[in-house]
């Protein structure tokens, strides 16, 4: 593991919120102004993840997310496209369980980057601790989330604790947390969460990380 993909595994480990983009959900703002304002924030670890645009348009706006998470020193993760992650020199890539296989994602990327795979049952965590080439896993989703068109059933907290005791990956909980049931999840052994809509759905994002924070107790 090289240098770089070591500092930017120990920001993620660090992380207490992992953000992401979901423009459909951000109150009319683009990704470019939501990164901004959750950088602002003091995230510290923010993956671009869109769908919809066209790719001229989503590599204008990685290389406009690179220079900003780069300046405040934060990881930079790209979801499932790997070109860009390459092209704008993104920290990591992180794929699903039905994109290509992380020997091949690893292959593309080199050693420099994160690669994170997306989890949702015991099996899938165990296979990707013993491929040797996953950095972190997603474990989710813990709550039913619209955020995600293609997403699978509520994995609960059972897969998160199983996580928690037996995987020694770092890991991500994702999926439905809000901020009435956050410290729920950090109670069943999550370090680092993801919130989507409730964080970009809010017109004062700083404000809801700090609240996000104190329900966590980590003010």
């Amino acid at each position: 593991m090289t240098a770089r993909r070591i500092a930017s595994l120990a920001t993620l480990r660090a992380a207490d919120i992992y953000g992401l983009t979901a423009e459909e959900y951000s109150l009319g703002r683009g990704n470019v102004e939501v990164v901004r304002l959750l950088l602002q924030a003091g995230v510290t670890v923010v993956q671009y993840r869109e769908k919809e645009k066209k790719a001229g348009e989503m590599y204008r706006e990685c290389q406009a997310i690179r220079e900003m998470t780069r300046a405040a020193g934060a990881v930079f993760i790209v979801n499932d496209h790997i070109d860009l992650a390459m092209l704008t020199d993104a920290d990591g890539v992180h794929v699903g369980q039905e994109d290509l296989p992380v020997a091949a994602v690893r292959q593309l990327v080199g050693p420099d980057r994160l690669i994170g795979l997306s989890t949702h049952a015991p099996e899938e965590a165990r296979q990707a601790e013993a491929s040797g080439m996953v950095d972190y896993i997603g474990v989710g989703p813990i709550f039913a989330t619209r955020t995600k068109k293609d997403v699978c059933a509520p994995v609960g907290f059972d897969y998160l604790e199983f996580v928690a005791a037996s995987i020694v990956l770092p890991f991500v909980a994702i999926g439905g947390i809000k901020e009435h049931n956050i410290g729920a999840v950090a109670a069943r052994g999550a370090r680092t969460i993801a919130l989507v809509t409730e964080i970009v759905g809010q017109p004062d994002i700083a404000a809801k990380v700090r609240a996000l924070r104190e329900a966590l107790g980590r003010s």
